[in-house]
């Protein structure tokens, strides 16, 4: 929202209201000047209704994520779409006000306006057009958050804006008299009178009669304005103080009457405004969301998968675990003060398939009026994500930008194999494209999964490490999870295991074994051990398991086995020193070798699974080829196929 001390704003979910627009174009652009009268209220015509974009559109390759950057200047969010928020495959960010607005060091003022000029302590209107161009070109749309409710306070009395332009109480030269506001001219005191939401004051904001043509007109040029620049959508601030009538009538004055947007209105139990009546002209966010999210959170999140009951249609509800005004106004929700337990938040709302979500990153605070330390009354220092003791940075969490990742590769697909100890670990499928356990518990959890994923290994893409877990043919991995703790997989973060790397640094282990279940628990080097019990070895030959150790740069793993339920072989707590190509470990030695290829009479080949069926056409040495199109190759790990060929020590085509 919008104000300066503590503000209530709840909203609702009523409605969904009958249409009532007014036929007339835009011919004002923010900014320019142009004479205005004393506006009255009159009568708006009924027309049919505007086309209603449904939901944030899907970007190819990006689903719908949105990053929200909280007081971000113009060329920061530019910086940070090519060198992070492209990569990460977000597809929108959204920003703060644009428009020119009072003075000051609060982050409020940014959504007192003074004009619609582009000239805001974010910056100037090329440095927007700079930064909307430049996240286009890294894949990037921009939702700008439009005020257009009201203009500044009229407790602020006059005043000169960002911009330079003058302002005072129903005084905004070129744009808006006297007429041009509602006639109630105090502040709202009582939430469950609709009359008094809509027309009178949030705590002394000037509120514009957005029922008037002109007024409909102004705000349409605007937002028109922003449009022409290349914006993709808007977030409507403070939607429930605006009559849902009147912003369709606006939506259909615009030059995309189709473009997306989304409605903040904050909805509470008893509440005569509810979010359901503004899906008329666009989707609304569910804030009811972010407060079960923080319930379940804070205590048992076995029951998660109830958290959408009684909320808004998947399809029509934006969500997020919190915002720039929850984070301060004690709305029920988490921020960023929680530390791993909002991450695991995150998690699970981007895990999940409920809504349009849209990860928060803003700056540390104690003061829930001050604005970003360094500010000045008319410009907002540039953010600089090594600054840790400033800026939360949430879209460089390994745990924020895994999940984009995940979700983006799992669009699409269902919940399946859902599990849960009754408590506060779960872990659930997304289809046969990912999986992900969530522990909001204050122990690490070891554990067999059961997933659909198809064979393979697999990139944890919560994990800073990088590490990997192997699939088995059953759709089964062990791993262990720690305390507010996630780790996720999914298919596009699946590797081969067998073939290796050319060029690379390997080795092949073998490890002679008569258990169910193998794992390696190593360390490359003098790095870090991995997560105990490590890593799931694959069934190789008969009475072994193997795995594929990248070293990098180092010249050996220190490793140790286990069968995952506490039987360990450490070499008499000596460990094993594991080096060259492929090794075997077995009766407490290292040696070198495959025990499962004598004299490489065969051949092993694996090529990219790009069709539903694989066939290899060859001929080994000087003999026949094989009868066209050839032999079915069969799966290997996720996204590649195989085939052995008895080479007998020959070359094969």
């Amino acid at each position: 929202m919008h104000s300066r001390s503590s503000t209530t704003t709840t909203t609702p979910s009523s409605v969904r209201s009958k249409v009532l627009a007014i036929a007339a174009s835009a011919a004002l652009l923010a900014g320019a000047s142009v004479a205005s009268s004393a506006v009255a209220a009159p009568a708006p015509a009924t027309v049919p209704a505007a086309p209603v974009a449904l939901a944030a559109p899907e970007v190819p390759g990006r689903g719908s994520t949105a990053l929200n950057l909280f007081q971000w200047t113009w060329s920061s969010v530019a910086a940070e779409c090519t060198s992070t928020i492209g990569p990460a495959g977000f597809a929108y960010v959204q920003v703060s006000p644009p428009q020119e607005h009072i003075q000051g060091t609060s982050w409020w003022t940014s959504y007192q306006p003074v004009s619609y000029r582009l000239e805001s302590k974010l910056g100037t209107r090329a440095e927007f057009k700079n930064m909307v161009d430049t996240c286009r070109a890294a894949g990037v749309g921009i939702i700008a958050d439009a005020v257009i409710n009201h203009m500044t306070g009229a407790d602020a009395g006059s005043g000169t804006g960002t911009g330079g332009s003058a302002f005072g109480v129903d005084y905004f030269p070129g744009l808006y008299d006297g007429g041009s506001f509602n006639d109630c001219r105090s502040n709202i005191s009582n939430y469950g009178d609709r009359y008094q939401v809509q027309n009178c004051r949030l705590v002394s904001l000037q509120d514009l009669r957005t029922g008037s043509n002109a007024v409909r007109d102004r705000i349409a040029g605007y937002l028109n304005d922003l449009l022409s620049l290349g914006v993709a959508g808007f977030r409507m601030d403070a939607s429930k103080h605006i009559p849902a009538a009147d912003l369709e009538a606006i939506k259909s004055r615009l030059t995309n009457p189709n473009v997306f947007w989304v409605h903040e209105v904050i909805g509470s139990a008893g509440e005569p405004i509810q979010p359901s009546e503004y899906l008329g002209s666009g989707d609304s966010h569910e804030f009811q969301y972010a407060r079960n999210l923080k319930g379940y959170m804070d205590g048992s999140i076995a029951g998660i998968r109830g958290i959408t009951n009684g909320l808004l249609p998947s399809d029509r509800a934006g969500v997020f675990v919190d915002n720039h005004d929850t984070e301060r106004d004690g709305h029920g929700t988490m921020n960023y003060q929680w530390g791993q337990k909002y991450l695991l938040g995150n998690v699970f709302m981007l895990a999940y398939p409920y809504g349009w979500p849209t990860v928060y990153s803003g700056y540390k605070f104690t003061d829930r009026d001050a604005g970003v330390p360094g500010s000045t009354a008319t410009r907002v220092p540039d953010a600089s994500c090594s600054n840790t003791a400033v800026w939360t940075c949430m879209q460089r969490k390994p745990e924020i930008t895994g999940m984009v990742k995940f979700r983006n590769a799992v669009t699409g697909t269902a919940v399946t194999n859902w599990w849960d100890d009754g408590s506060n670990h779960i872990a659930f499928g997304r289809g046969a494209k990912g999986y992900v356990t969530i522990n909001n518990g204050a122990s690490a959890v070891t554990r067999t999964y059961q997933t659909s994923l198809p064979a393979g290994e697999y990139a944890d893409l919560v994990s800073a490490t990088g590490a990997r877990y192997t699939v088995d043919s059953s759709g089964r991995f062990t791993a262990t999870v720690p305390q507010y703790g996630a780790l996720a997989l999914a298919v596009g973060s699946s590797t081969p295991v067998d073939p290796g790397e050319p060029g690379t640094n390997r080795t092949t282990v073998f490890y002679r074994t008569s258990w169910s279940t193998t794992n390696i628990h190593y360390r490359v080097g003098s790095g870090a051990w991995t997560a105990a019990p490590g890593r799931a070895m694959t069934p190789a030959c008969t009475g072994y398991a193997k795995i594929d150790l990248d070293l990098g740069s180092a010249t050996s793993a220190t490793a140790a086995f286990n069968n995952g339920s506490g039987t360990w072989d450490n070499n008499g707590s000596r460990d094993y020193t594991l080096s060259g190509a492929s090794v075997i470990v077995e009766n407490g030695a290292v040696r070198a070798g495959d025990p499962c290829q004598a004299s490489a009479t065969s051949t092993t080949v694996y090529y990219p699974a790009r069709w539903a069926t694989t066939k290899i056409h060859y001929k080994v040495g000087s003999g026949s080829w094989t009868v066209a199109p050839g032999v079915t190759m069969a799966s290997a790990c996720s996204g590649w196929v195989r085939h052995t060929v008895a080479s007998g020590g020959q070359p094969a085509r």
